[in-house]
């Protein structure tokens, strides 16, 4: 699975975005370390706490379908340009990450841009280690 192919598929998993609210529909693609991916989009609620971001659908889904180490995730919106996981996102992902977990977006000109989740969560933490 090529970053291209993992971008593509966040871009399309934010058509199912449901974001009355804020109106900024998201989508990720979360690639496991065997290989597999999972899609997700954002859904707000009336209830703003309980709203859940695209990152943790993706990750919420492959987990419940046994996959809990993850190498990579790409992160689309609606509208074009980068959009990086929120701070519970950074952390939730940290949990299944494995070394090297790559985070990637595309901005305004359409070129991708690759992070390391380390990069974006510092002092992230296991309750294994």
């Amino acid at each position: 699975m090529t970053d291209h192919e993992l971008i593509t598929l966040a871009e399309n998993a934010c058509k199912n975005a449901y974001a009355p609210y804020s109106k900024f529909k998201v989508g990720a693609a979360l690639l496991t370390s065997d290989g597999r991916v999972f899609t997700g989009c954002n859904v707000e609620n009336a209830s703003y706490g309980g709203a859940i971001c695209a990152e943790r659908t993706a990750a919420v889904k492959a987990v419940s379908e046994g996959a809990v180490r993850f190498s990579a995730i790409a992160i689309a919106n609606a509208g074009g340009g980068l959009t990086f996981p929120c701070g519970i996102c950074r952390q939730f992902l940290y949990e299944f990450a494995e070394d090297n977990f790559r985070v990637i977006l595309k901005d305004e000109k359409g070129e991708l841009a690759v992070y390391a989740l380390e990069e974006l969560m510092p002092h992230g933490f296991r309750l294994s280690e």
